[in-house]
């Protein structure tokens, strides 16, 4: 444990509970409501209302093996392929293998798919899959039909909630293990909202980070609180520098800030070409599947090409469509396009890359276990090793689905080898209370990122990106940039200060700066980490190292928070991701084991351990004590 926490009133109230999941996408309402059927007094806690998480967002579909011809092997290569040497394969073998049943599970609690006249779920295809393996709703809705029916689930089984909470820190007992978390519940101002729930295991499941970028798909409350809060609660994260950007998001300006209208990869799934102001087709000849590569190299293409041409966008036609299909198998992204002046049906749509997804998070094993005893990560918050450098297109609904059930089969397991009473949080001798950022910071902080770490970084992108934080946090600790404290050398061979005790100049306690102090938090190590890679990988595009570099950099990066407030960024030996507790169950077979009927849930077989990485001298050097967030 850090010592580390944020600055707010101590908790007025406090509930009990077996297992309390912090977020209601479907990561979090799955792990929710398998707990409650396994029996456990559960709660849930949501940012905003059950459904304004950026599930419902979600157009395009979720990808599993459903169709005639295609096998779990077949979707495993795809995955593979698109994680460009990163992906942890034991991990996708249990996505693939376990993810048609989920998806079946999914539909028996009440999921609506498109199907056609005979009843078979209609499936499409999107970048980087070599089959129509994904399934979708509404034509363009999916997320918001996978939404509507787990939280109607949820209600129905009257599993607890507490809506408008923004989650704070985590509460740990006596030896060192989660004993539940603080929240602030949102009041009309009022910053008296805070409260505690008590429960030895908690489930991040809060989805990404993508506010921390200027343009982004995400929704508003997607300010990374769960990788922040785990990396106070000393957790290790993997893996931050692979933030995918969305090739096709609606263009409205080069100053347009905040969420940003998303084109579906489905509508290039469904024949839609990428063209350039004269009509041109540039992705052809620079993937197999020209449109249909994987994200990174599509949105590596479409910036090659502003950069040749000297323009600020894109253009996605799919004019051929005629208004029948657009208005029948894309209606939510029509009325979006028509809603911001842009006809689809008649002129092609403009677009640019903007952020979308964060493919690394709390590192986890195939349990969703963390590296801190009775904490647990699923969905976006999460880096279990499935998505590598780069996340295949709708894998991310089906890893909430499949690891949310992991999860929910390891607590319940856990509570009943151990039973007992609620484990009770002790207080942490003197605090180190992270000074608060003012909220105006918080456009600063997505300026800096948007241009020093968005799709193109370099040395010098990063290097200018990384003072500008610094500045940020020092102003708010309420001393000069580069004053007290020690230095740590980077990457760059320049140096950055690491705080002393902090001033008390801070912004008052409440949602607003709290939020942003997140975003610095994930900013900082997001840097950190983009500043340590030095190649292009995935997402992950250095122009200074403009090639992958399998031999140095066929490994990942973790990273934990020191109780100092400084980063440790440590490079593993191998490509493959050290245990994050002993385990000393079996490892689990081969093959998978048949899977229970889709009205019955089936737990999860036991996974196989992770190779552990010993770190050897030459590693250890390399290891550098990089600024705090």
């Amino acid at each position: 444990m850090t010592g580390i926490r944020l600055q707010a009133p101590a908790p007025g109230w406090a509930i009990d509970a077996d297992v309390v999941v912090v977020g209601s996408g479907v990561a979090g309402l799955t792990a929710a409501l398998r707990c409650t059927a396994a029996g456990l007094r559960t709660v849930v806690v949501t940012k905003a209302r059950l459904d304004d998480g950026s599930t419902r967002w979600a157009q395009g579909g979720i990808a599993a093996a459903l169709g005639d011809g295609d096998t779990p092997d077949q979707h495993m290569e795809d995955t593979l392929v698109a994680g460009a040497g990163l992906c942890d394969e034991v991990a996708v073998r249990a996505l693939v293998t376990e993810g048609p049943d989920a998806v079946r599970r999914l539909i028996a609690t009440g999921a609506r798919f498109d199907t056609d006249e005979a009843g078979t779920i209609e499936l499409t295809r999107e970048g980087g899959h070599h089959r129509r393996r994904i399934a979708h709703a509404g034509g363009d809705a999916t997320g918001a039909e996978i939404s509507r029916a787990l939280v109607d689930a949820v209600r129905e089984r009257a599993v607890r909630t507490i809506e408008n909470a923004l989650v704070l820190d985590l509460l740990t007992d006596a030896g060192g293990r989660t004993a539940g978390v603080t929240l602030h519940v949102m009041g009309e101002g009022q910053h008296d909202g805070v409260g505690a729930v008590h429960a030895p295991a908690v489930v991040l499941a809060t989805g990404g980070m993508g506010q921390v970028f200027s343009a982004t798909t995400n929704p508003a409350v997607s300010t990374g609180d769960g990788v922040a809060l785990a990396l106070r609660a000393g957790a290790e994260v993997s893996d931050l520098e692979f933030v995918q950007f969305h090739p096709t998001v609606l263009f409205l300006g080069r100053e347009a800030e905040g969420q940003q209208p998303l084109v579906s990869e489905a509508v290039r799934g469904e024949g839609a070409h990428l063209v350039d102001a004269d009509g041109v087709r540039f992705m052809v000849g620079q993937h197999e599947l020209a449109e249909l590569a994987p994200r990174d190299i599509v949105a590596k293409g479409i910036m090659r090409r502003m950069r040749e041409q000297g323009t600020s966008h894109m253009y996605l036609d799919a004019r051929h469509f005629g208004a029948r299909m657009w208005e029948t198998r894309f209606p939510t992204i029509l009325a979006a396009c028509r809603a911001h002046g842009f006809d689809p049906v008649t002129e092609p749509i403009p677009v640019a890359p903007a952020a979308h997804y964060a493919s690394g998070g709390v590192r986890t094993d195939l349990r969703g276990r963390t590296t801190v005893p009775g904490l647990y990560a699923c969905g976006e918050v999460a880096c279990t090793g499935v998505h590598g450098a780069n996340r295949l297109a709708s894998n991310s609904l089906l890893e909430g689905l499949v690891f949310a059930e992991r999860i929910a089969d390891e607590i319940a397991a856990g509570k009943a080898r151990a039973g007992g009473p609620v484990p009770q949080p002790v207080p942490h001798p003197a605090p180190r209370v992270l000074p608060l950022l003012d909220p105006a910071a918080r456009a600063r902080v997505q300026h800096v990122m948007t241009h020093g770490a968005g799709v193109l970084r370099s040395a010098a992108s990063l290097a200018e990106a990384a003072e500008q934080l610094d500045a940020v946090y020092a102003e708010a600790a309420g001393r000069p940039t580069g004053g007290e404290g020690t230095t740590a050398t980077v990457g760059t061979g320049a140096t950055e200060s690491t705080e002393g005790a902090g001033g008390d100049k801070t912004a008052e306690p409440g949602v607003e700066s709290w939020e942003t102090t997140n975003l610095l938090c994930v900013a900082r190590v997001l840097v950190a980490a983009a500043r340590r890679r030095e190649e292009t990988r995935g997402c992950h595009w250095r122009e200074d190292h403009p090639d992958r570099d399998d031999d140095a950099w066929r490994r990942h990066l973790v990273v934990r928070l020191g109780p100092d407030r400084s980063l440790d960024v440590r490079t593993t030996d191998t490509h493959d991701l050290p245990p994050t507790t002993p385990d000393t169950r079996p490892p689990a077979p081969e093959a998978p084991t048949p899977a229970a009927p889709a009205s019955e849930p089936s737990a999860p077989g036991p996974s196989t351990p992770r190779t552990p990485t010993t770190p050897d001298p030459a590693d250890k050097a390399a290891a550098r004590r990089e600024p705090q967030p």
